[in-house]
């Protein structure tokens, strides 16, 4: 997320807590952020810059829709040791023992040293749906 993004999220959530928060008795009252601190404040952020993203390739929609889905919520943020999409040192151990064990772990689940994979990944997902999904990770991760 860009940082302004970030400063944004920040700001609104100070302003919330502190709008929402209950005075302790005999404390003065605070002032919520008004909306010209507030503007002062992203006027300071560093601009937001577009990044380009990679169109994805027509056999790796339907992996890109899993992921999305399912896969993207322990895969996008490394949970549980979950080896990140485009983190080459990491998968590539995991590339190396062929896509049969990878797609047998995704659907079977596998406990190992660094993390621990539900089958499925939790979720009522086909098997075709799967490899789709442990597809379009390889893609990324070669």
């Amino acid at each position: 997320m860009p940082v302004a993004k970030h400063a944004t999220m920040l700001l609104i959530c100070a302003a919330t807590l502190v709008a929402c928060g209950k005075p302790e008795p005999g404390a003065p009252a605070t002032a919520a952020l008004t909306a010209a601190q507030i503007q002062a404040a992203l006027a300071n952020a560093p601009p937001v810059v577009p990044v380009a993203v990679a169109a994805v390739p027509p056999e790796h929609q339907n992996g890109k829709r899993v992921f999305d889905k399912t896969c993207g919520l322990c895969h996008g943020a490394g949970v549980g040791g979950a080896p990140r999409p485009g983190d080459k040192a990491n998968w590539a151990p995991r590339i190396a023992q062929g896509m049969d064990t990878l797609y047998r772990h995704a659907t079977d689940g596998f406990s190992g040293a660094t993390g621990y994979m539900p089958a499925r990944g939790g979720a009522a997902v086909p098997d075709a749906d799967v490899k789709a999904g442990v597809d379009y990770m390889v893609s990324l991760s070669r």
